[in-house]
């Protein structure tokens, strides 16, 4: 009959034993989110310009009633794209952390937490764009829309939800780059790539061209792509589960 310190040691012998395979699928899991989360915003952000090809905006509440009456259907598509895009960016960027987490901490987390803050805030707000599509289709008080959807953008208990966005998509962004730079986590063309995101972003909004956007949301992308290889490349923590037989054999 075994003794109570031998079924203990067995019994973390076999977790330790199971921490890689663990870590394996953690990591996999964070890579497929970088490799999937910044498309959607390429894809959103391609839908947009070429809704907007030929002039309107969404920046006011009646400029996107007659964007979204213009093209529903490509209005509701980016708007899908935007969200799922947030979902999936929120693991994206724990994967990132976590190579940062030595060489750059401080650094990572604050642009880290900025980030995951503003695609949360970001899912809230692009989630309303189905309810302008839906009065846009319907018709009727355009003046009354226009009110509500105000009324529901400076709503005080909501309006810093804008304000975190715009910080944590700039300003966080940039520092979680800049963070992979210093860390030298991964090839400075894949920083870079990441901090292109919010330097392209800014001259797309001064030069009024959402190519520019566009642009950078594509080396965003690619930047993004080159964390996850990196991340599932790095070593898994074998050394541990050859631990356990010593510790036994101590017992």
């Amino acid at each position: 009959m075994a003794q109570p310190s031998e079924s203990r040691h067995a019994s973390r012998g076999a977790a330790v034993a199971t921490a890689p395979r663990s870590e394996r699928v953690r990591r996999a899991g964070l890579a497929l989110a970088l490799f999937v989360a910044p498309w959607g915003f390429v894809a959103a952000n391609a839908v947009y310009a070429w809704m907007t090809l030929h002039g309107g905006n969404d920046l006011t509440s009646r400029n996107a009633l007659a964007l979204a009456a213009t093209h529903p259907l490509a209005y509701r598509l980016a708007g899908l794209a935007a969200m799922v895009g947030s979902l999936l960016m929120v693991p994206a960027v724990l994967g990132a952390m976590k190579l940062v987490r030595v060489r750059a901490a401080w650094l990572g987390l604050i642009g880290g937490v900025l980030m995951i803050g503003a695609y949360i805030s970001y899912f809230a707000m692009v989630s309303q764009s189905f309810t302008t599509t839906a009065m846009a289709q319907r018709g009727g008080p355009l003046a009354d829309y226009v009110a509500v959807l105000d009324a529901t953008a400076h709503d005080p208990l909501t309006v810093w939800v804008i304000p975190l966005f715009i910080l944590g998509n700039l300003v966080g962004t940039f520092l979680l780059g800049l963070a992979l730079l210093r860390a030298r986590a991964v090839p400075a063309w894949a920083a870079y790539g990441v901090m292109a995101w919010s330097v392209l972003h800014v001259a797309g909004l001064v030069v009024g061209s959402e190519l520019i956007e566009v642009t950078g949301a594509v080396l965003q992308g690619i930047g993004l792509a080159a964390v996850g290889i990196t991340l599932l490349r790095q070593p898994l923590p074998e050394d541990a589960a050859h631990e356990a037989p010593s510790d036994l054999m101590r017992s």
